[in-house]
């Protein structure tokens, strides 16, 4: 009894190395076992043609994809791994692996009819960062393949109908053998609908769609965010004679706002406050994209970039709970225009701050109490 060695083990590799690595292998082992450097070792040269078997195959997608799934028994009856190694002309065993393998791409044995489905459809939609803080109802028309109304989709002149291919029975593919494989292919005869009409229809041509507008209502669910995508099912273009229709995609884009930007499901805002504000304490208003006012609390000693959050007042979360958060970040504003008595008093302001004498805060103060008497 003969033990079979793996592909993989022969060639030093593991079974999810790339081709690169495999050819890598493969040159180096080839080197260290070819019969000619190694003075005809018969053990050597058994050894070079079971790597140069392993590469052969798994150099190959398609027959690596085969051994893959069912091993050396991918190659056995007659298939053999490739050229010169098992010989023979029968390729059933394999052709019916192959198609084990292939035929969900293929259609499978027997074919049957391709996908005809309708092609899916893009559209951009703009909306306010509002739209999507509370959701929002929109109309849109949309220029789609629809399905021909005279012929009811089907493509025949009514009152008539399409008639079963002769050419491929009606599994819309043909079969033929091409060396090693079995190769599926559209029937030619007609182009892979596996029908034939002798009649078609003069609206439609036979396509069983027309051109149409529609309008159509999109609902936006609040939380949205830019390239959100919404998808209409079967509102794509329509599939040929009958077949199902493809989807709309809506993509969504959002303006940018006058006072808010977002970031995630936060909120973010700059207010400007002046220096008394900040050095005094205070509050301001701002308002939210949920229609109140949000007061927001200044601190003494407030610093300019400082960031004050206001919890839950984001924006919502899309198809969840809850809301984030609402940032705002401070800016402390400087006078440009001091009036004499503002002056006077950040003079003074300045002279406490530096412990000296303040020459016109005293002349200031000299004048309070002359007009007190």
């Amino acid at each position: 009894m003969t033990t079979e060695v793996d592909y993989y083990e022969l060639l030093e590799c593991e079974r999810t190395a790339d081709d690169a690595t495999l050819k890598s292998s493969y040159r180096k082992l080839a080197m260290k076992y070819h019969p000619d450097k190694n003075g005809g070792c018969k053990d050597h040269e058994a050894r070079f043609k079971a790597v140069s078997e392993a590469y052969e195959v798994l150099k190959d997608p398609q027959k690596r994809a085969a051994y893959d799934r069912f091993g050396h028994a991918a190659f056995k009856n007659g298939g053999g791994p490739g050229g010169g190694f098992g010989g023979g002309q029968d390729f059933g065993a394999f052709s019916d692996i192959f198609e084990s393998v292939f035929g969900e791409f293929m259609g499978g044995r027997g074919g049957g009819r391709p996908n005809r489905r309708g092609a899916d459809l893009r559209y951009d939609m703009e909306i306010t960062l509002e739209d999507a803080y509370h959701g929002a109802a929109r109309d849109i028309t949309v220029d789609v393949s629809g399905l021909c109304d005279p012929c009811d989709g089907t493509g025949a002149t009514p009152g008539t109908q399409a008639k079963q291919c002769q050419t491929c029975g009606g599994h819309g593919k043909v079969r033929a053998q091409q060396g090693f494989f079995m190769v599926e292919r559209a029937c030619p005869a007609c182009h892979g609908a596996g029908e034939v009409i002798a009649d078609p229809c003069k609206h439609c041509r036979g396509e069983g769609r027309t051109d149409k507008t529609k309008t159509l209502k999109i609902n936006v669910p609040p939380g949205v965010d830019e390239g959100t995508r919404i998808r209409l099912q079967g509102e794509g273009e329509a599939g040929a004679r009958g077949a199902p229709s493809g989807d709309l995609y809506i993509f969504l884009h959002v303006k940018r706002h006058a006072i808010f930007e977002r970031e995630g499901t936060n909120l973010h805002a700059r207010a400007p406050i002046s220096f008394t504000t900040a050095a005094l304490g205070g509050e301001i208003t701002l308002p939210g994209l949920d229609g109140e006012k949000h007061v927001v609390k200044i601190t003494p000693g407030t610093q300019s970039g400082r960031e004050v959050r206001q919890r839950g007042a984001g924006m919502p979360v899309l198809q969840g709970r809850g809301r984030g958060d609402l940032v705002v970040e401070l800016t402390v504003e400087t006078p440009t225009k001091l009036s004499a008595r503002q002056r006077e008093l950040l003079e003074e302001f300045r002279c406490t701050e530096t412990g000296e004498e303040c020459p016109e805060s005293q002349g200031f103060f000299a004048k309070i109490k002359s007009a007190l008497g």
